[in-house]
């Protein structure tokens, strides 16, 4: 039995019925927020939005992270892979013909034909050296010339050598990659500023166009310590959540250019 099966179909339908759980699913859909983040969204007291998170929590849809700026503060998460998941199991509880075709959502790469203005994405985390560069990396590699990618810090550093490695065994090379501070991109206009680390979340700057401001509270695998194996383990663990969240990013991105 699979994780998405645990909780019935009929459970998990009334969970996401309620009017507030679907509003913070909603918040949570595209970015991971803070509560008092949720709280301004929803526009409903801390307690209540607290009361509503613990429920998803309990049914593995919302994974809660300290952050790494400011230790009082929690990122919730909302897992779409699993939400997928479920709602699949309930289409395909009613009938069989009702269930996933493909275990991750569509986004193709590749060539387009005809000339269509490229979605300018930026990656930003602290130092430019794991997380932002792999993000680069992967998103480039997914969304051919449908995108336009970049990364950068609020501090240069260089690309990690476990980065690298973490990124060789996706097949994809990292190692032409250099690290660049953020200055670099004052004042570009962009479709998306996604932020992978909490530091960088919090000291991120304005940029011109508004573009959609996306966080992703993904752990930082330089900071783990061990064996090689162990750190590496870390970067690919980084490098597996970016692959899954950026798919899902491609999704919007080629529902906004249609």
């Amino acid at each position: 039995m699979t994780a998405a099966t645990l909780i019935q179909p009929a459970s998990f339908l009334k969970l996401l019925a309620h009017e507030l759980r679907w509003r913070l699913v909603e918040a949570l859909a595209r970015s991971d927020r803070r509560v008092q983040e949720l709280v301004a969204l929803v526009g409903e007291p801390h307690n209540l939005v607290s009361y509503h998170l613990r429920q998803l929590r309990d049914q593995a849809l919302v994974t809660e992270r300290r952050s790494a700026a400011d230790g009082r503060d929690v990122y919730y998460r909302l897992d779409l892979d699993r939400l997928k998941g479920l709602y699949c199991a309930a289409g395909e509880s009613l009938h069989p013909g009702i269930s996933a075709t493909s275990d991750h959502p569509h986004a193709s790469g590749g060539s387009e034909t005809g000339v269509r203005r490229r979605t300018r994405v930026l990656f930003l985390c602290t130092h430019n050296s794991a997380r932002s560069q792999m993000a680069e990396a992967i998103l480039r590699h997914l969304g051919g010339n449908k995108v336009e990618v970049y990364s950068a810090g609020t501090v240069a550093t260089r690309v990690h050598p476990l980065a690298i490695a973490a990124m060789t065994d996706k097949g994809i090379d990292i190692s032409g990659q250099s690290s660049k501070h953020m200055d670099e991109f004052s004042g570009q206009a962009f479709g998306y500023v996604i932020t992978v680390c909490d530091n960088a979340s919090e000291a991120c700057p304005v940029f011109p166009g508004a573009p959609e401001r996306i966080h992703w509270s993904i752990p930082d695998p330089s900071a783990v310590e061990g064996t090689e194996e162990t750190k590496l383990r870390a970067f690919r663990t980084a490098s597996d959540d970016l692959m899954t969240r950026i798919r899902y990013l491609l999704v919007l991105i080629e529902r906004q250019r249609a």
